[in-house]
């Protein structure tokens, strides 16, 4: 038996029918759709048969609830990833290693890195995006509550940010990276990230390998005076194109602290976290 499991609410609420589309498209084996909300992983995992099989479709935040659900377990079954989201940057990042429509997932969710901020402690496979980006996120959600229907263009809300004059205030940022200390003025963003892309494709580690990563992030800080030279560069940082870029910072290192001296949101692979000032990015078991 192959097992798919879906998260109703992934992709403005289709999750369950795009899950059944690729398993009718990609599978010839008999399969049960099963729902990730208030699934007792540890009792489906530990009850499976010798030969069944498990693909987790959905996208980054489907990824990221399944990981913090079950982190730790040791999968004695086949487990797979399907694309069924629509931010899908953790797709982006390992849709090389994709045959048959999905990609062997257990190699990526091992030795993830933990956020610890306002108190919350959560793994995460993309990025965490603190400033305009997280921001950008928590505006969106607010859109989402008031029409749960509404379609979220979260590129048009980060220029409204970028160069509207009550937008976005940039900040001061400390940055520690393993012991060593940086201070940047006029920062956008600080982003600590595990793979190369987050907020819908945007590249924001071109170097970053998580198959390499040896349990080391990319801090990835963007300082910039004014808003429209700001505007101006944004397509460098978003594209990738990073190189020699002296308003571009790459920290890279297994403990992470960033501190601004003035709050904001922050995203934990598009989960949102207001008011917050502080984060730190560790490796544990």
């Amino acid at each position: 038996m192959i097992y798919v499991l879906a998260n109703p609410k992934s992709n403005n609420g289709r999750g369950k029918e795009d899950a059944k589309a690729w398993a009718e498209t990609n599978l010839k084996k008999k399969y049960e759709i099963k729902s990730v909300i208030k699934l007792d992983y540890k009792k489906f995992f530990d009850g499976l048969e010798k030969n069944d099989e498990v693909v987790l479709c959905g996208g980054d935040g489907t990824v990221n609830y399944f990981v913090n659900e079950i982190y730790g377990y040791e999968f004695k079954n086949p487990l797979y990833y399907a694309k069924c989201g629509s931010g899908n940057d953790f797709y982006r990042d390992v849709e090389k290693y994709e045959k048959d429509g999905k990609v062997e997932l257990t190699q990526f969710i091992t030795n993830l890195p933990l956020v610890t901020v306002n108190g919350i402690k959560k793994r995460f496979l993309n990025g965490i995006g603190y400033g305009i980006d997280g921001d950008t996120c928590l505006v969106g959600d607010k859109i989402r509550e008031l029409d749960a229907s509404a379609t979220i263009n979260y590129t048009a809300i980060a220029i409204g940010l970028l160069l509207k004059p009550n937008g976005f205030k940039t900040k001061k940022a400390t940055v520690t990276v393993d012991g060593v200390t940086h201070t940047y003025e006029n920062v956008w963003l600080s982003s600590a990230m595990y793979g190369r892309y987050y907020g819908g494709g945007m590249n924001a580690a071109p170097d970053q390998d998580r198959k390499k990563a040896k349990g080391k992030v990319t801090v990835t800080t963007f300082a910039s005076k004014g808003r429209l030279k700001t505007f101006l560069r944004f397509p460098s940082f978003s594209g990738g194109k990073h190189e020699g870029k002296t308003y571009l910072h790459h920290d890279i290192g297994k403990v992470i602290e960033v501190t601004f001296d003035e709050p904001c949101a922050l995203q934990i692979d598009g989960d949102v976290v207001p008011n917050v000032t502080t984060y730190k990015v560790e490796f544990t078991k």
